[in-house]
This record gives C-alpha cells, sequence and structure tokens, in this order.
C-alpha cells in the first residue's frame, strides 16, 4: 500500500499491541513519529501538571486538537507541533536535535 493510502487512516490503528501511544505499532514510520509526539506531550503535561484545557490555552490549539493528537486520532501538521512546543518550551519531534532521540 502506498504511504499516500496509509494516510487516510488514524495513526492509532497502526496499534499491532499494546495501548496508544505506548503501544507496539507496524511498520509505519509517520505513526510512530505521531506517537513520539503524543508521548512527549502528555510525559510535559504531566511533569508540568498541565490539563488539556491549559495547553489549549498557552499553546492556542483547540482542546479537540490536543485531546486527538494525545489519543493518536489526527496527524499533527507542523503549526500544530511548533505551537506545543513553544507552548511546553520543549521539542516533541524526535530526533530533531541531540539529546532528543526518538523513544
Amino acid at each position: 500500500m502506498p504511504q499516500g493510502d496509509k494516510r487516510r487512516l488514524k495513526p492509532f490503528t497502526y496499534v499491532v499491541e499494546g495501548v496508544w501511544p505506548h503501544a507496539v505499532l507496524d511498520d509505519h514510520h509517520g505513526a510512530r513519529v505521531a506517537q513520539e509526539v503524543a508521548a512527549r506531550v502528555r510525559r510535559l503535561m504531566d511533569d508540568n501538571g498541565w490539563s488539556v484545557s491549559e495547553v489549549s490555552r498557552r499553546s492556542g490549539v483547540s482542546r479537540m486538537t490536543v485531546t486527538q493528537v494525545l489519543e493518536g486520532a489526527v496527524w499533527c501538521d507542523l503549526l500544530t507541533i511548533a505551537n506545543l512546543e513553544k507552548a511546553l518550551e520543549a521539542d516533541l519531534w524526535p530526533g530533531r536535535e541531540p539529546g532528543n532521540p526518538p523513544q
């Protein structure tokens, strides 16, 4: 199946075993990136004691979108990731900088 066709499915649909975002995924690089972004957002929210509403307020990203990112229900666009990174004061994209490897 070409990658373009796989984009029609949501990231969480590539779970082979376990629960998103800590599940084992099949071999779809984009889904793995989405999984890592979701896991990092959740970890940072937990570290800061922030709710979805607080992240939404600080980032300007709608509560629905933040929730969908956390659930693996959407493919994040770059503006969403940039706004979340600014609000959370952390890199979300895996492997972008030294010390920020994909998990």
